[in-house]
């Protein structure tokens, strides 16, 4: 790390701003209110993802106004830029959700290209919904400048006939309701009151995963992320990020500093022990090829093993994201890793300190419910598990969180895409039992890889949570629990053994024997690996064209590039 003599502030964006022969573009910043002084500073990009289009990312923009008077008050010059968003809530169960995870990788092309361009100093990205948040980290780790993601919160939990409800309840409903278990009414009231405010989703889904995992890996703040998004305290937070980004480029901390082997292990294991998305298998994956670690999905399996599952949160538990907050936040997850020997204490932060010692502050609540003293885990290893076998050579992702069953054997119910399957949960075609198997929803094969909370949610809705399983290449949300392999890979559009079930085979899951495997005779599979053709891909836009080209395998992240 550079020391404060050692580093020029304005050590990129002086080729831009100094001199005569950068006049003209002085005379443009002048042109909308920059002078002399605010150009002699060093420049700061305040990468926003704020958009109309959700709750998550809805606050963002008055977020920033705050984070841009740290940065001023801290001897900077912030300039806001903005890129796209896309809700993976209001787009799940339909073709939009194809566009979720390409997303991801047009927000990260965005900002750096934009930061590359005008040669910022440092970078403060504001994250909220699902994807923006390892996009925006995915950007920090390209760029490889003096750099902090804050995260925008969570939402508070909703209020119905007096219990707490999430948005979780509204999809799970959906399936009540078409099992006539609700009424029209009943669903409106609860559609009418699950959301209340700006904010992500509020259970251990995937954004407060994705957000506590990068706390742990020291990107972002400790102590910032639980901060609920229409908590008063978030705008003094915002600030407080503002004026830590240029104490950052003062000590010349680069992401690459912070985002190493161990911390990625400290973010796992922060995964674990929440019960948190299977999609932080994908998002830290991502991140590790963007900084240029090793990392596998083995990785992830041997860490789970070793981790209790502690946090007694959504989807799986009782507890929301305020909750934790209040119980004492990431920090006191990071003092309960670190008492159990399961940290890397030295690892650093955007702080300046390192996490061991933000776990050493952590306060906790008295009488706290939310996080479990290591003696009294809710499970004794982690929220998830990868799975191999003859259906998923390169491997499976399975979320252990909130449900007991390790085993299950069935016939399977073979759908070619999410809507099918969703007409056969509605038609209450699923009978105990089942497997149902989602094929060519893919990173390349859907395209984009869909969440699937749209059936899950339903099949738990009409009672069937716990006596079906679900396999799919494609994804799910965080708010999916039950028995559900996802990721599987290789998919089917790439010649998957998935693409080979058929109606009937016998599937059999074994999370202790970390198998998911297709009871079919090997020379039987090979014949009909002769006979397959892979399905067309569907036809998509431009964007999601080219993702379906460039996109690697979800095993390695799904990223689109080498």
């Amino acid at each position: 790390m550079a020391t404060d003599a050692a580093i020029d502030l304005k050590h990129r964006s002086r080729a831009l701003t100094a001199g005569p022969s950068r006049a003209a573009a002085r005379a443009y910043l002048k042109g909308i209110g920059y002078d002399d002084e605010a150009l002699s500073r060093p420049l700061v990009a305040v990468a926003n993802t704020w958009i109309e289009t959700m709750p998550c990312n809805f606050h963002l923009r008055a977020l920033a106004a705050k984070v841009k008077e740290g940065i001023r008050a801290a001897g900077g010059t912030p300039m806001e830029l903005n890129t796209i968003a896309i809700s993976d809530g209001i787009t799940m169960g339909t073709a939009g959700m194809k566009a979720s995870l390409v997303s991801r990788e047009l927000i990260a092309d965005s900002i750096e290209l934009v930061c590359d361009a005008h040669m910022f100093d440092a970078v403060i990205a504001l994250s909220g919904c699902d994807k923006t948040i390892p996009a925006t980290v995915m950007a920090l780790c390209r760029l490889n400048v003096p750099s902090v993601m804050l995260y925008g919160g969570s939402i508070l939990p909703g209020v119905y006939h007096d219990q707490r409800v999430t948005i979780q309840e509204v999809f799970e409903a959906v399936g009540a309701h078409a099992a006539g278990r609700i009424t029209d009414q009943q669903l409106t009231e609860l559609e009418d009151v699950a959301s209340p405010g700006a904010g992500a989703c509020g259970g251990q889904f995937t954004a407060n995963t994705m957000a506590m995992a990068f706390e742990v890996l020291g990107i972002s703040p400790a102590g910032f992320s639980m901060v609920p998004a229409t908590d008063p305290r978030k705008a003094d937070v915002a600030a407080d990020a503002g004026r830590l980004v240029m104490d950052v480029l003062r000590r010349g901390q680069r992401p690459s500093e912070i985002i190493t082997r161990e911390s990625l292990e400290n973010a796992i294991a922060a995964i674990a022990c929440s019960g948190g998305s299977t999609n932080g298998v994908l998002h830290l994956l991502a991140v590790a090829k963007e900084i240029g670690v090793e990392l596998s999905i083995d990785d992830f399996d041997r860490i789970a093993e070793r981790t209790p599952l502690l946090c007694d949160l959504k989807p799986g538990g009782r507890y929301v994201a305020p909750d934790l907050y209040e119980a004492g936040g990431v920090p006191l997850v990071c003092r309960r890793l670190k008492d159990g020997g399961l940290l890397h204490a030295d690892a650093l932060t955007v702080t300046g300190k390192t996490i061991g010692q933000h776990a050493d502050e952590a306060r906790e609540a008295d009488g706290q419910q939310v996080v479990r003293p290591l003696d009294d885990p809710i499970q004794p290893t982690g929220g998830l598990a990868i799975l191999r076998g003859n259906l998923a050579p390169e491997g499976s992702v399975v979320k252990l969180a909130g449900h007991e069953r390790r085993r299950h054997a069935g016939p399977a119910r073979v759908f070619e895409s999410e809507e099918d399957a969703m007409a056969a949960v509605t038609d209450r075609a699923i009978k105990p039992g089942d497997v149902v198997v989602i094929r060519n929803e893919g990173p390349a094969g859907g395209p984009g890889m869909r969440e699937m909370l749209a059936v899950t949610a339903a099949l738990v809705g009409e009672g069937l949570g716990e006596e079906v399983a679900l396999i799919t290449d494609g994804r799910f949300s965080g708010a999916t629990h039950g028995l559900m392999v996802g990721h599987i890979a290789p998919e089917a559009v790439r010649c998957g053994p998935i693409g080979l079930v058929r109606d009937g085979d016998e599937i059999i899951l074994d999370v202790d024997a970390r198998r998911l495997d297709l009871a079919v005779a090997e020379q039987d599979l090979a014949a009909r690996a002769r006979e397959y053709s892979p399905p067309a891909t569907p036809r998509a836009g431009v964007a999601i064209a080219k993702y379906a080209q460039l996109v690697s395998s979800a095993s390695e992240g799904a990223v689109t590039h080498a």
